[in-house]
């Protein structure tokens, strides 16, 4: 299998674009390697292909930014059992570009060949619901499976979404004649070009309806609850964004439920401080210690860890603790706890601990060497107490 260029590459825009020169390149590979200006040439049918993948990627401000940070492999993942969205790993056909992006193309419209037709009749599509999910250390170091409970529209219990009275209940569009599609005839700069648009009068299913359901009113949907289940992998970063399908507000008239966008959150540890798959934890040690060694106590995003300190460790020393971070959300290895130590020294001093430090600042291993920059621990107690 060929190796994917870079999307910033097919599109020919820089990596810090802006949206609308993005949507602008797209428009232009567009239009170059549409269908009806190359029929039958596979080459630019992968290239049409090529191009409205990498748009749907860089045109998502989430999505742009997993790919910005793990490239391909960030693209296909998988939570919730919906996956992650994007043409990568889902593969959309043409028929499923025109649909996306049809409003681009402008003339061309979303037009090839009359190809929707045999994909059946359009469905309209229920709006997305955002919802923010807050998960600790822990759950983000584990994985975990949330039980949410969302206010959504609903298919309606009475007609089953369908928004008629029962199923004798129907009549043929008459203005798309049952096809579910307005098909037209125009001209454009590359000549003539027939386009297809879904029907305004059935939205697209081809049927209207004569005897709407008594409790909907026709629509289809009511309000309600639903409690849906989201498994988050290990590893999620504060601003992921999971998308799971089908779990969103219900469409009128029986068509496709819009997605369920899940926003991560990560609350703060005030122990740990994240840095990628790393973990962050500033120590405090005492002069002794710092000194003469010992073992201290370190949190951990389990529990806790003993560790060592070796005689004569200077504050901003940095002790790694190997495979004790955060997982990779793509099963690349785990990060580790760095601790970086800081070295506390007392806010007053007895008569006795002053003349003790005094003693030992004027022994030769605690002689300043040069400088005020250079001055050792004790001849920096001495210089705060003084």
């Amino acid at each position: 299998m060929a190796e994917k260029r870079d999307y910033y590459e097919v599109l020919g825009v820089e990596r810090n674009a802006d949206a609308d020169t993005i949507k602008k390149a797209y428009r232009k590979a567009a239009i170059k390697h549409h269908p009806d200006k190359n029929p039958g040439n596979k080459e630019a049918e992968e290239k049409f292909k090529e191009a409205a993948e990498a748009y749907d990627v860089l045109s998502n401000d989430d999505k742009r930014a997993r790919y910005d940070r793990f490239g391909h492999a960030g693209m296909g993942g998988a939570a919730g059992g919906g996956g992650f969205s994007g043409f990568s790993g889902g593969g959309f056909s043409m028929e499923d570009i025109f649909e996306q992006f049809g409003d681009i193309f402008g003339g061309f419209g979303g037009g090839f060949g009359g190809g929707r037709s045999s994909r059946g009749r359009a469905q309209q599509r229920g709006s997305d619901i955002r919802i923010t999910v807050k998960l600790n250390l822990q759950e983000v170091a584990e994985g975990v499976t949330k039980k949410l409970k969302i206010n959504k529209t609903v298919a309606c219990d009475q007609c089953g979404g369908s928004g008629a009275k029962d199923s004798s209940s129907y009549a043929t569009c008459s203005q798309c004649n049952g096809s579910g599609y307005i098909i037209s005839v125009q001209n454009s700069f590359f000549g003539r070009m027939q386009t297809q648009s879904v029907c305004p009068s059935c939205g697209g299913s081809g049927r209207t309806i004569k005897d709407k359901c008594s409790k909907c009113g026709g629509e289809g949907t009511e309000r309600g609850q639903e409690i849906i289940e989201v498994k988050i992998p290990a590893g999620v970063a504060d601003g992921m964004v999971l998308t799971v399908r089908g779990k969103g507000n219900a469409a009128r008239n029986g068509g496709v439920s819009g997605d369920l966008l899940v926003v991560i959150e990560e609350e703060h540890n005030p122990l740990l401080i994240r840095d990628g798959n790393d973990l962050i934890h500033n120590m405090n040690i005492t002069v002794t210690t710092a000194i003469l060694g010992g073992e201290v106590e370190v949190p951990t995003i389990d529990g806790k860890a003993r560790i060592k300190i070796a005689p004569g460790t200077h504050a901003g020393k940095v002790l790694r603790l190997r495979g004790k971070g955060l997982p990779d959300v793509n099963g690349y290895g785990r990060g580790d706890i760095m601790v970086v130590v800081d070295i506390t020294i007392p806010d007053e001093l007895t008569k006795e601990e002053r003349n003790l430090v005094e003693k030992l600042s004027e022994q030769p291993n605690f002689k300043r060497a040069s400088g005020v920059e250079n001055q050792n621990i004790f001849e920096r107690m001495k210089n705060f107490f003084r």
